[in-house]
C-alpha cells in the first residue's frame, strides 16, 4: 500500500445491536487495528444509536485510502460493516451539539 495515496472521507454504518460493554470492547478492538492501518485510515468519529429494540447501533466517520481499506480493518477488528458511503461534500451549519461522550467503534 502506497503510504502517498491520498484519503477520503467515508460513512460506516454498524446497525448491530451492541449493548453498551459491548461498543467499548468492539471500541478497543477498532483503536488496535487502526493503528496498525495508520497509512490507510483515521477514525474521526462515531455517533452511537439507539436502535428500535433498544440496543446500540454506530454511524462512524473515518478517513481512508478507499472502501477496501474499511472493509478489512472491520474484519480484523470484529466489526460489522453493513454500509460504507463516501463523504463528498461536507455543509455544516453548526458544530455537532455537546452530548454525553463515549467510546464507539
Amino acid at each position: 500500500m502506497n503510504a502517498q495515496q491520498p484519503m477520503k472521507l467515508y460513512a460506516i454504518f454498524r446497525r448491530r445491536g451492541w449493548t453498551p460493554t459491548e461498543i467499548e470492547a468492539a471500541d478497543a478492538r477498532s483503536n488496535a487495528e487502526s493503528a496498525k492501518r495508520a497509512d490507510q485510515l483515521h477514525k474521526i468519529r462515531s455517533y452511537m444509536l439507539d436502535e428500535p429494540d433498544g440496543t446500540l447501533g454506530t454511524i462512524c466517520i473515518y478517513q481512508a485510502v478507499g472502501t477496501e481499506a474499511i472493509v478489512e480493518h472491520a474484519r480484523a477488528a470484529d466489526l460489522p460493516c453493513d454500509d460504507v458511503v463516501e463523504i463528498t461534500a461536507i455543509d455544516v451549519h453548526r458544530p455537532d451539539p455537546e452530548l454525553s461522550v463515549a467510546s464507539a467503534g
